[in-house]
C-alpha cells in the first residue's frame, strides 16, 4: 500500500461504523476463549539472509525448496523466484500502476493479486511470464491454493473460495474465534484442511479450519526479531509451509531476515 494507514483504513473504519459487530482484538487473540483453541508460539529454527528491499506481500515455497516472493508498492511491485542462499532465478515486474499483493502456486502456474485494482494475474510457474489476467470484486490481500480451490483474503474477516482455473468467486465464509469475527486477515497459506493467516498489524497468525472458518489455533510470532529499518509499514508478512515438514518460513516487509520456524505449544503461566 502507498501508506500503511490506507490499507488498514477499510476494515478499521468498518468496525468503527458498525458497533454491533463483534470482532476479536489483538489481546483477545492472545487469550483464546474457545475451548480447544491451541495457543502456540513460533520458535526460530534457522535464520537466512533475505532481500531487505522486498516489500513482501506473498511467500510460497515449491517442493524443490525454491521460494516465490511477491512484493508490493506502486511502481516497484514484482514477483521473483529465489534460492535460500539468495540466487534469483527469475523475476518479473508488475505493471507500474499495480500494487502487488499475495501469490500462490497451483499446478504449473501461479496467481498473483493486486491490491485495489481488482486484477489477478496468472503466471507460468517456471518463467513467471504472464499467461493472462482476470478481475475480481473488491480488494486483494492474501491467497493460497487447496485441492480444487483457491482461497482469497480481502482484509476483512471473510475469506473467499475461488475457482483455481478461472478465479471466479464461488462463495465466502467468515473466520471467527469464540463467536467473534477475526478481521484484517492478510497473507495466507493453505496446508491440507487448514488455512494459516497473518493478522495485519499484529505478530499473530491464526490457524483456520478451511471447512468451517473456525480458528483452531492462535500463534504468537512476536519472538521473531524485526530487524527492518524503522517504518510502521515494515511488519510481519509472509508465511510459507515447507513441504514434507511441520515447519514454515516467515518473513516481513523489507525484513533482511527469513526465518524457518516451528509452531510449539506456548508456555503456561
Amino acid at each position: 500500500m502507498p501508506r500503511l494507514s490506507l490499507k488498514a483504513a477499510a476494515p478499521l473504519a468498518a468496525l468503527l461504523l458498525t458497533p454491533a459487530l463483534v470482532s476479536c482484538s489483538s489481546q483477545e487473540l492472545k487469550q483464546p476463549r474457545e475451548q480447544g483453541v491451541e495457543k502456540l508460539t513460533a520458535v526460530v529454527e534457522q535464520r537466512y539472509d533475505f532481500d531487505p528491499s522486498s516489500f513482501t506481500q506473498g511467500l510460497e515455497v515449491a517442493d524443490d525448496g525454491t521460494l516465490y516472493v511477491g512484493t508490493g508498492q506502486v511502481g516497484s511491485s514484482r514477483i521473483y523466484r529465489t534460492t535460500l542462499d539468495g540466487q534469483v532465478t527469475a523475476s518479473r515486474d508488475l505493471d507500474p500502476a499495480f500494487f502487488g499483493e499475495g501469490i500462490t502456486r497451483t499446478g504449473d502456474y501461479l496467481w498473483q493479486l493486486t491490491w485495489q485494482d481488482g486484477v489477478a494475474l496468472k503466471r507460468d510457474a517456471e518463467t513467471l511470464e504472464e499467461l493472462g489476467r482476470t478481475t475480481f470484486e473488491g480488494e486483494g490481500w492474501g491467497v493460497c491454493a487447496r485441492d480444487g480451490e483457491v482461497i482469497l483474503s480481502d482484509g476483512t474477516a471473510q475469506l473467499r473460495r475461488m475457482d483455481p482455473e478461472t478465479f471466479a468467486e464461488r462463495e465466502r465464509f467468515t473466520v471467527s474465534l469464540g463467536g467473534a469475527e477475526v478481521p484484517r486477515l492478510n497473507e495466507l497459506e493453505c496446508v491440507g484442511d487448514e488455512i494459516y493467516a497473518n493478522v495485519f498489524l499484529t505478530t499473530d497468525i491464526v490457524r483456520i479450519d478451511a471447512a468451517t472458518g473456525d480458528v483452531t489455533a492462535v500463534i504468537d510470532a512476536s519472538s521473531l526479531p524485526n530487524n527492518a529499518a524503522p517504518d510502521p509499514n515494515n511488519v510481519l508478512n509472509g508465511i510459507a509451509h515447507i513441504p514434507g515438514t511441520d515447519e514454515f518460513y516467515l518473513a516481513g516487509k523489507r525484513w533482511p531476515d527469513l526465518y524457518r520456524v516451528s509452531f510449539e505449544p506456548a508456555a503456561v503461566g
